[in-house]
C-alpha cells in the first residue's frame, strides 16, 4: 500500500492526509458531546477524502519528467492549495466567519506561524484542536520537505554546509539514481521522522498532563511546541497551570528546533560527533546567554535599582522568564513564560520588542520546524568574519579546521550572505506593501518580520502597542499570508523553482 501511495503525486497524498486529519477533531468533538462540530469536521473530512480519491484515480498514470523538481513544485503548491482545503472545516464550524479570515487562520497554522484572528473564547475546543493539528501537520511537512526534498537540491541551509550551488543536486547523483529516487526518499524519511515526531509529542503531552494541565490544553501546547507554531487553546501558555516544571520541559524540547541532530533515531553523518559540539547548539546557547544576561543585569546598571532591596526569588523568576521567552522566540515558537511580566519589570524597559525581533530573525536550526535566517547561516558568517580578522593580523596564516570548515567559511558564507540579503529584501518588500495597504511603519515592520520568520506572537510583543490581527484589513491579511509562505519555503527554494535548471552553474 505504501508503494502505491508513493506513486501518487505528492500534492494528492497531502490532500488525503488533510482530510484524514479532520477526523481527529471530529472524534474529539463526538467524545465531548459536541455533535454539531463533530458533524462539521466529519463531513469536511469525507469531502476532502472523496476529492482525494477522484484525483488519485485521475493521476494514477502521471509520471513527471523530473521527479525532484516535481516534488519541489508540489511542496510550493501545497502552501497555495492546502490552506483553502483546510479552511473548509473552519468555515463549517464558524458560519459567521469570512473566507479570508478562515484562510488566514489556516495558512498561519500550516506555516507554523501561529497568528490568529479569533478570540480564544469564541472557538470551541474542537476548533482549537483543529488549529493545533494543522500546525502540527505543517511542522511535520516542514521536516519531511527539508530532509527529502530540499536537502537533495542543496536548499534550506544544506547549501551552507555542502558549499554547492543551491537548486542543484550533488555531482555524480546520476550514477546512484536508483538509490536516490525521490519517491523512495520521501517514503523512507516519512517512516523515519513520523514515529519520532509523534512520540515526542505524546511524551510532552503526558508530561504536561502529569504537571496538572488539562488534557486539551496539554495536547495543544505539545503540538505547538514540537511544530514551533506556538498555538494555544482557551488558555494561553503563560496562564497554564504547569508552572516552572512544565516550562522547563518545554524549554528542553526547544532543542529539537535548534539542531536537527537532537532528533533521536535519525541517521545523519554529522551525528557521529557529540551533540554538545554542534555549532548551531553552541551558537544558540551563546545568543541566549548574551540576551538573557544583558536584560537581567540591566536591573543593576541602568534601571537605577542600586538602592532597592533585591529579592532573590524575584531575581531567579526574572532570569528564568527572560531565558525561556528568549529561547521560545529564537526557535520562532512564541510562547511566553508565566514570569515574563516579572522579567520585563526587572529589566526596566517594559517589553523588549527589539530583542525579540532580533531573536526571531536569527531563527532556529536548519532542517527543523523553526523559521528565520537559521543559525547555521549566522554561524558561517561569523566564521568568515573571524577568518578575515585573522588574515588582517597574520596575512600569511593558514585557516584551521579542515576542509569542512574552510568550505563553510568560503562558499558557505557566500551562500549565507546571499540568503541574508534576499531575506532583508523580502522584509523591505513586505513592509512597502503593508505601508501601501494603510499600515503605519512600526506595525508594518513588526508584521513583516512576524510573517517572514513565522513567529505570529511577535505582533503582540514586538511593538510598543500590540497589533491585533483581527483588526487588519483583508488586503493586509492577504499580504501577510503570502509572506508566511515565502518565509516558510525560503526565497532560495522559490528561486530554484522559478529559474531554469539549465541556467544554474
Amino acid at each position: 500500500m505504501l508503494t502505491r501511495l508513493a506513486e501518487l503525486p505528492l500534492l494528492v497524498v497531502l490532500l488525503g492526509l488533510s482530510g484524514a486529519l479532520a477526523l481527529f477533531p471530529a472524534l474529539f468533538a463526538l467524545a465531548a458531546n459536541d455533535h454539531e462540530n463533530a458533524r462539521d469536521f466529519l463531513y469536511s473530512a469525507l469531502i476532502l477524502l472523496m476529492i482525494t480519491v477522484m484525483l488519485g484515480i485521475a493521476t494514477a498514470a502521471y509520471s513527471p519528467r523530473d521527479a525532484t523538481r516535481s516534488h519541489l513544485s508540489a511542496l510550493v503548491l501545497a502552501y497555495a492549495i492546502l490552506p483553502v482545503a483546510l479552511a473548509l472545516p473552519l468555515v463549517e464550524a464558524l458560519p459567521d466567519t469570512s473566507l479570508i479570515n478562515a484562510w488566514f487562520e489556516m495558512i498561519s497554522a500550516f506555516t507554523t506561524t501561529g497568528a490568529t484572528v479569533y478570540q480564544p473564547d469564541r472557538l470551541a475546543d474542537a476548533v482549537h484542536l483543529w488549529r493545533a493539528s494543522v500546525g502540527w501537520f505543517g511542522g511535520f511537512l516542514t521536516l519531511l520537505g527539508a530532509y527529502a526534498i530540499l536537502a537533495p537540491l542543496n536548499l534550506g541551509g544544506t547549501e551552507v554546509a555542502s558549499g554547492r550551488v543551491p537548486g542543484r543536486g550533488a555531482s555524480g547523483a546520476a550514477q546512484i539514481a536508483r538509490t536516490a529516487e525521490p519517491s523512495e526518499r520521501l517514503t523512507r524519511f516519512a517512516l523515519q521522522l513520523f514515529p519520532v515526531y509523534a512520540a515526542l509529542t505524546v511524551l510532552l503531552w503526558c508530561s504536561l498532563l502529569i504537571l496538572g494541565e488539562s488534557g486539551t490544553a496539554a495536547v495543544i501546547h505539545a503540538m505547538g511546541t514540537l511544530s514551533t507554531s506556538g498555538i494555544s487553546g482557551q488558555t494561553a501558555f503563560a496562564d497554564a497551570s504547569v508552572g516552572i516544571g512544565g516550562e522547563f520541559i518545554v524549554f528542553l524540547c526547544f532543542a529539537f528546533a535548534i539542531t536537527r541532530r537532537a532528533l533521536p533515531g535519525i541517521r545523519l553523518a554529522e551525528n557521529r560527533r557529540p551533540l554538545l559540539q554542534d555549532p548551531e547548539l553552541r551558537l544558540a546557547a551563546l545568543i541566549l546567554l548574551a540576551v538573557t544576561g544583558i536584560l537581567f543585569f540591566r536591573h543593576w546598571f541602568l534601571a537605577n535599582a542600586m538602592t532597592e532591596e533585591t529579592d532573590l526569588a524575584q531575581a531567579l523568576r526574572a532570569f528564568w522568564g527572560i531565558l525561556f521567552t528568549a529561547s521560545s522566540f529564537l526557535t520562532t515558537t512564541g510562547y511566553i513564560s508565566s514570569d515574563w511580566n516579572t522579567a520585563a519589570e526587572w529589566s526596566g524597559i517594559g517589553t523588549p520588542g527589539l530583542a525579540l525581533l532580533g531573536l526571531a530573525i536569527v531563527g532556529g536550526g536548519t532542517a527543523t520546524t523553526a523559521g528565520g535566517v537559521k543559525l547555521l547561516r549566522v554561524y558561517a558568517l561569523l566564521r568568515h568574519g573571524e577568518r578575515e580578522l585573522e588574515k588582517i593580523i597574520h596575512p600569511s596564516s593558514i585557516g584551521h579546521g579542515g576542509i569542512e570548515q574552510r568550505r563553510l567559511r568560503r562558499e558557505g558564507a557566500q551562500f549565507a550572505w546571499v540568503f541574508f540579503m534576499l531575506f532583508a529584501s523580502s522584509i523591505a518588500v513586505v513592509v512597502a506593501l503593508l505601508l501601501l495597504a494603510g499600515q503605519d511603519f512600526e506595525s508594518a515592520m513588526v508584521l513583516a518580520i512576524a510573517a517572514l520568520t513565522t513567529t505570529g506572537p511577535l505582533a503582540e510583543l514586538g511593538a510598543a502597542e500590540p497589533v491585533l490581527y483581527a483588526e487588519l484589513s483583508g488586503l493586509v491579511k492577504l499580504i501577510l499570508g503570502l509572506a508566511m509562505v515565502v518565509g516558510r519555503l525560503e526565497t532560495l527554494a522559490l528561486l530554484a523553482l522559478i529559474l531554469p535548471g539549465r541556467g544554474r552553474r
